[in-house]
């Protein structure tokens, strides 16, 4: 069953709401150590989400305007070594977070219904509908999270 962009929205901003407190919880300390040897720490984890929003956000407004979007991926370990996430203080990449996807929450909501089918190309992926990329945005969003949560003694 598919859903509307608005319940898309609306499960996105429950997703940030639940999180905020865990994340404020993490002191910059323990968001600097990476769960295991070659591993990210929590800090580059979140970033990545940025990351994730930032070229997600491109895509939802871009497929509206064409029948079909063609649109390249992002080198993640690239992109999360430029913003260097790494040596930000914690509570900036929290309210950074929450203030982008409040407002990608509001991007999605305003997605036309009929946009919903519009193929989206992601490099050399198959074509997805516009609506699954932003269903599965929310999907790749709680791993991460979960990430981020999990003990690193597991």
């Amino acid at each position: 069953m598919t859903e509307s962009f608005a319940v898309i929205a609306d499960r996105l901003a429950e997703v940030v709401g639940a999180a905020l407190p865990r994340l404020r919880a993490l002191d910059d300390a323990a968001a600097a150590q990476p769960r295991a040897p070659g591993k990210w720490s929590p800090k580059q984890v979140l970033g990545h989400l940025l990351d994730s929003e930032t070229n997600n956000r491109q895509r939802f407004v871009r497929a509206q305007a064409v029948s079909e979007l063609a649109i390249p991926g992002y080198e993640q370990e690239a992109w999360v070594r430029a913003h260097g996430y790494a040596e930000r203080p914690w509570p900036e990449l929290v309210a950074l977070w929450e203030a982008n996807n409040r407002n990608l929450t509001q991007v999605i909501r305003r997605i036309p219904e009929s946009a919903a089918q519009v193929p989206v190309r992601i490099g050399d992926s198959e074509p997805a509908p516009l609506q699954f990329v932003a269903s599965d945005y929310i999907r790749h969003l709680r791993h991460h999270l979960a990430q981020i949560a999990a003990d690193p003694g597991e």
